[in-house]
């Protein structure tokens, strides 16, 4: 079975998660979909989604200085097998039945981006 890319999701940097929750409910009219142990939360707006990520802001944050997008998909083993066949990948890289839900993988690009590729479980 062929993979199904379903949408992209940008992941953007938050030293406070609280703080930045509320700041896009009161400017922006997002409502939260989901909030995870105050590390990482889900906004929406009608077909819109964007997730805030707790980050450092430090050298030692693996995180620093890269952008983070999650693209969401149907039938990940598929695509799995492809980035693995194009070196993107590894076998340890496959994360299954994650405490929140989601089969995925994720890699660097050569700019330090983060791309998660993320299927829902539920």
């Amino acid at each position: 079975m062929q993979a199904k890319l379903v949408k992209v999701i940008p992941v953007l940097e938050s030293p406070d998660i609280d703080r930045d929750v509320a700041w896009y409910k009161e400017k922006t009219g997002f409502e939260v979909s989901f909030l995870h142990e105050k590390m990482y939360a889900g906004l929406y707006r009608e077909d819109l989604e964007i997730h805030l990520q707790w980050h450092a802001g430090t050298k030692d944050d693996p995180m620093n200085g890269g952008a983070v997008i999650r693209i969401d998909v149907k039938n990940i083993k598929a695509l799995f097998e492809e980035f693995k066949q194009r070196g993107t990948v590894t076998d340890k890289d496959l994360r299954e039945n994650t405490p929140w839900g989601t089969n995925e993988f994720a890699f660097h690009d050569l700019n330090s981006n983060a791309i998660f590729i993320s299927e829902d479980i539920a």
